[in-house]
């Protein structure tokens, strides 16, 4: 995260593509299967204004920009379930994602690879309410934190922008199954076909 910081500390203002932080990242290693992660702790954890295409100030998918060095009024230092608490949560888990979409789990199991987001699965703690509205989560208490791989971790955030309050319809879209994918891609198609009569 220091690197990331750095790197966007010095070039304020300047538009940069995600290939470009992700090299920044991986510190001329290999690519960090969390990069993204530290991103969101620089924005959420950090305080500082790091806008993506979804802050709507003209920035294509996969572009960010730092405007300035500010750092924002943060809500409260993330904390993370104890080490006792987190083996009940992974135990409770099974050892597998908890998330949960309309009664199906994801149930990917610690390094298993992802089919769909590629990548090792690791597991880690999520907040059942999210740290933005209770940022005192009990880490002694399980029921209070659940086990996500990293895709749903970054879904969870991606969402919902609550800057702008407005769904991120591209990363639910991108996260649905190959059969809602299909779905969607009948009704644009459908929708642009008849926009066009």
């Amino acid at each position: 995260m220091r690197e990331l910081k750095l790197f966007f500390s010095t070039i304020l203002a300047k538009l940069l593509p995600r290939a470009q932080i992700i090299e920044v990242a991986s510190q001329g290693g290999e690519e960090p299967e969390n990069w993204h992660q530290r991103l969101s702790e620089l924005r959420t954890d950090q305080g500082y204004t790091i806008l993506s295409n979804r802050d709507g100030h003209g920035l294509k998918l996969g572009e960010y920009l730092m405007v300035n060095a500010d750092k924002r009024a943060k809500a409260g230092k993330r904390v993370l379930p104890t080490k006792p608490a987190w083996a009940q949560v992974l135990k409770r888990a099974g050892s597998a994602c908890e998330w949960d979409e309309g009664g199906e789990r994801c149930a990917l199991k610690d390094g298993e690879i992802d089919p769909i987001g590629g990548g090792t699965v690791k597991l880690t703690p999520d907040h059942m309410t999210p740290h933005s509205v209770k940022f005192d989560a009990d880490p002694d208490d399980p029921a209070q934190w659940r086990a996500l791989c990293g895709r749903h971790q970054v879904m969870k955030r991606n969402f919902w922008d609550n800057s702008t309050g407005k769904l991120n319809v591209y990363a639910i879209v991108q996260a649905a199954s190959r059969e809602d994918k299909e779905l969607v891609f009948e009704l644009l198609r459908k929708f642009f076909k008849d926009s066009k009569g």
